[in-house]
């Protein structure tokens, strides 16, 4: 669902204005500085009433930028908001203290429903966002493996290639954005590193800035200029970690060290997925 993108958004006592809590993340060296025209996120607190009416925060102070051309992933355990934040982002959820600022040019967006019209093809789909871009929609097919499927209709797409017409969807008229929802989720291991190469393709060859949450580290991995972990209740932004070409140039043996290294720092990476439980 591509949508408009710059501006800024944030409902909050002292928007983008708050001290960082010392020691709340753990940045290597290398770590991007906010970068002017690009993504700054600034959460102070989210929270949500429970059912007695009290206040449970979920996300504490959190800030992370992005720039055009890297691929931010988001990694937590199941339940710690990965989810909230995106939909912060995206501007679905103004209740919160802080301050986000996107970047200008469209926006496509991924979220963990494919959320295709059934009545219609994939390809009729595919071009009510398409506008005079529609002839890349049997090339971006392809390219997620699912070149022919042009005429069926969604009832006939497995979980997984309906995801993946979903990713076509927020692709199309080359985004200067990308907010992909678990974009892994209900792919074999081979479609996921498969799906990760195109993200990072996206990403560096037409400047895109992707920001993705997931529970699969392995095609994070596979994809990610660096890895955004969230730890703690509420969440709080524990690690920002560059990735990056040249860990992934470096061999097989410096990402399994570099993996090995991340693992012992946070176990729950190494857990099974499962759905997001966080609103």
């Amino acid at each position: 669902m591509p949508m408009p993108g710059g501006g800024s958004i944030g409902q909050s006592r002292a928007a983008g204005h708050a001290a960082r809590r010392p020691g709340h993340a753990d940045p290597l060296p290398g770590a991007h500085p906010p970068a002017a025209g690009g993504l700054h996120v600034h959460i102070q607190a989210k929270s949500y009433a429970d059912a007695g009416g009290r206040r449970r925060e979920v996300l504490g102070e959190t800030r992370f930028a992005g720039t055009g051309g890297e691929v931010l992933a988001l990694l937590a355990p199941s339940g710690t908001g990965k989810t909230t934040i995106l939909r912060i982002v995206l501007g679905l959820d103004r209740d919160f203290e802080g301050e986000i600022r996107l970047p200008q040019g469209r926006l496509g967006v991924m979220f963990q429903e494919p959320r295709l019209l059934p009545w219609l093809t994939v390809e009729a789909n595919l071009r009510l966002v398409a506008g005079t871009d529609a002839r890349e929609i049997p090339l971006l097919l392809a390219e997620v493996g699912l070149a022919g499927i042009e005429t069926l209709h969604p009832k006939a797409l497995s979980l997984g290639m309906a995801r993946r017409v979903a990713l076509v969807r927020a692709l199309l008229g080359r985004p200067a954005m990308l907010v992909l929802d678990e974009p892994f989720a209900s792919l074999d291991p081979k479609s996921a590193s498969e799906l990760a190469a195109l993200l990072a393709r996206a990403a560096h060859q037409q400047g895109a800035l992707v920001l993705l949450s997931t529970h699969d580290l392995d095609p994070a991995l596979g994809c990610a200029d660096r890895l955004l972990v969230l730890a703690g209740t509420p969440a709080l932004l524990a690690a920002d970690w560059p990735t990056g070409a040249a860990l992934r140039c470096a061999g097989a043996g410096a990402g399994r060290l570099f993996k090995q290294r991340l693992l012992s720092r946070f176990p729950f990476l190494g857990a099974e997925p499962a759905t997001d439980g966080a609103p």
